[in-house]
C-alpha cells in the first residue's frame, strides 16, 4: 500500500468527492496508474476555486483507490480527462501550516509549499496518518481499508 497526495483547488476536488473519482495533473493517465487499488490519497487545496478563488492551502478530502481502473471522461469542449475511482472518507478540511511541523515529506519548512509543485507525490505511510488524524480523528485506516 502507498500513500499519495494530489494537488487541486477545493472546487474541483469536491466534484471528484461527489462523483467518485480522482483526476490529477490536469487529466492525465501517467499519475494515476502509478496508483494501485487500496493506495490512499489526500488532496492539498492551494486555492479555494481553480481560476481567482481565494487561498486556502488546505488538506480537503482523502480516499482510497477501489480498482486498477485508469478511464476517460469527456467533458466537453475537446477536454477528455483521465481519472480513477476512488472510496473517499468523509472528513473535514485541515489547515496545511499547522501540521508542517510534523510531516516528514516536508523538508525545508520555511518553504513548505515548494513540495507541492509537482501535483502529485507520494509520502510515507507516518505523514499520511498525521493528515489522516488530522481530518478525520479517531479513524482506523486499517479497517477502513478492509
Amino acid at each position: 500500500m502507498r500513500y499519495w497526495i494530489g494537488v487541486a483547488s477545493r472546487d474541483h476536488v469536491m466534484r471528484g468527492v461527489a462523483g467518485g473519482f480522482c483526476q490529477l495533473c490536469h487529466g492525465k493517465a501517467a499519475p494515476l496508474r502509478r496508483m494501485a487499488p487500496g493506495d490512499w490519497i489526500a488532496y492539498s487545496s492551494p486555492r479555494t476555486v481553480f481560476e481567482g478563488g481565494a487561498p486556502l492551502q488546505a488538506f480537503t478530502a482523502f480516499g482510497r483507490a477501489v480498482d486498477d481502473a485508469v478511464f476517460q471522461h469527456d467533458m466537453g469542449g475537446g477536454f477528455v480527462p483521465f481519472r480513477r475511482r476512488i472510496a473517499f472518507v468523509p472528513c473535514q478540511s485541515a489547515p496545511i501550516r499547522p501540521l508542517v511541523p510534523r510531516l516528514s515529506f516536508i523538508r525545508k519548512k520555511e518553504s513548505w509549499g515548494y513540495v507541492f509543485r509537482f501535483g502529485m507525490i507520494e509520502i510515507p505511510d507516518a505523514d499520511f496518518r498525521v493528515l489522516a488524524e488530522a481530518m478525520a480523528p479517531g479513524l482506523d485506516l486499517v479497517r477502513e481499508a478492509a
